[in-house]
C-alpha cells in the first residue's frame, strides 16, 4: 500500500482566521453555525464540511458570503474526509474554540491561526486525510528580557490580561 502526501496552501486574508478541525457526523455545518452564532452577535463566519460517506458533499453554512465562499474553497483543495474548514472575522479564535471543541461531532482542532498556514495531507486508494499544518514560521530564537516585556504589553493592550 502506498501513501501520497500533498501540501495545500490555505489561503488567509488579511482580516481573517481560519481554523482547520475534524469532525464524524451530518450535521457538522449546522452544530458549527449554532455555536458561532450564539458566541458573538459582531462574528462573522463561513463554514465548510466533508462528508467522509453517503454522498460525501461539502456542506456549508455561516453569515457571510464571502467567508463561506472561502471555507467551501479551501475545503475542496483540502479534499479531506470529515474536515471542516471555519474562516471568522470580527473575532479570534480564543474566543470560540473552547465552544467549537465542546461540539459533539468535534474530533479535534488541527489549526486555528492568521499565519501562513499549509495542510499536510496523506492520500491513500480510500481517499485523504489531514496529517498535520504546518502553522507559521520556524521561531529565530528565544526571547529576552525585552521581548517579555512587549509580549505582557500586547496581552494587557487586548484585554486577556489586567
Amino acid at each position: 500500500m502506498m501513501i501520497k502526501l500533498d501540501v495545500v496552501k490555505i489561503d488567509i486574508p488579511e482580516g481573517t482566521n481560519v481554523i482547520i478541525g475534524h469532525s464524524h457526523f451530518i450535521k457538522t455545518a449546522e452544530d458549527l453555525f449554532e455555536t458561532l452564532a450564539s458566541s458573538s452577535p459582531s462574528l462573522k463566519f463561513g463554514i465548510a464540511f466533508s462528508e467522509a460517506s453517503g454522498k460525501r458533499l461539502i456542506r456549508y453554512d455561516g453569515n457571510d458570503e464571502e467567508l463561506i465562499k472561502l471555507a467551501i474553497e479551501n475545503c475542496k483543495r483540502i479534499s479531506a474526509g470529515h474536515t471542516f474548514v471555519i474562516y471568522i472575522r470580527n473575532g479570534y479564535p480564543i474566543n470560540v474554540l473552547n465552544r467549537i471543541k465542546a461540539v459533539e461531532e468535534v474530533v479535534r482542532i488541527h489549526a486555528a491561526t492568521a499565519n501562513p498556514l499549509q495542510v499536510i495531507v496523506g492520500e491513500t486508494e480510500q481517499g485523504r486525510g489531514v496529517l498535520g499544518v504546518i502553522d507559521g514560521m520556524t521561531p529565530l530564537g528565544v526571547e529576552s528580557e525585552s521581548d517579555i516585556k512587549e509580549r505582557k504589553e500586547i496581552l494587557r493592550k487586548f484585554g486577556y490580561k489586567r
